[in-house]
């Protein structure tokens, strides 16, 4: 992941929240910060247990 990449994902954050704001359409993500510690979460616990390289193929397991 290079730093452009994140600088622009974080633009294009700010342009659809106020986007958002202007039009008075409630934002499709937690406006709270509970709910946005709650998203950090998700993605730590996603990243440990790839770290630790741990899992199973579901869709294999469920023999789809």
């Amino acid at each position: 992941m290079t730093t452009q990449l994140t600088v622009l994902a974080l633009l294009t954050g700010v342009v659809t929240g106020a986007l958002f704001r202007f039009l008075n359409v409630p934002i499709p993500a937690p406006p709270e910060l509970p709910g946005i510690m709650g998203v950090v979460g998700i993605y730590l616990g996603y990243k440990l247990i790839a770290y630790f390289d741990l899992g199973i193929d579901l869709v294999e397991t469920l023999g789809l």
